[in-house]
């Protein structure tokens, strides 16, 4: 599908969902629903722990990487999850593509892009973020723009 389609049936939805609620219609969630997101939407996107993981490994990144300007992350905006790849046979680790805005120390904006991989935190236990601030991927370990995590 398009982003214009998603966009489109991610409306529809939210126009659907109160309606649908009013008048005694519920509904349950399916795996495959996870993939259809609001763009106000975070979901897991959103949760403290990964925001605070991300957060503390760019005050790393931005300290050990020669030339890039001394900021911290102060804010999350706009969270959204734009794509979810469940585990499957072909596919054994969850995928979760995640996109937000963040404010900068330095009072800009950038645009960040995260992925979250089920199950593959320290030793298999949790769940690894990997991510990439425009502007910042130095050595373009997520290719250029941060296309690999979008």
């Amino acid at each position: 599908m398009t982003r214009f389609a998603h966009s489109a049936l991610a409306a529809l939805i939210s126009f659907l969902t109160p309606l649908g609620t009013s008048l005694g219609f519920t509904q349950a969630a399916h795996a495959a629903d996870l993939a259809v997101y609001t763009e106000d939407d975070g979901g897991v996107c959103g949760e403290s722990w990964v925001l605070n993981k991300i957060t503390d490994r760019f005050a790393y990144q931005v300290k050990h990487v020669p030339h890039l300007p001394d900021v911290a992350i102060t804010d999350f905006h706009r969270i959204h999850q734009h794509r979810y790849l469940p585990a499957s046979d072909e596919w054994p680790i969850g995928r979760r593509y995640c996109g937000a805005t963040v404010s900068l120390s330095d009072g800009r904006a950038r645009t960040i892009w995260y992925l979250i991989e089920e199950g593959q935190g320290f030793a298999s236990i949790g769940d690894n973020v990997e991510f990439c601030v425009s502007g910042f991927d130095r050595w373009m370990v997520y290719n250029g723009r941060c296309r690999v995590l979008r």
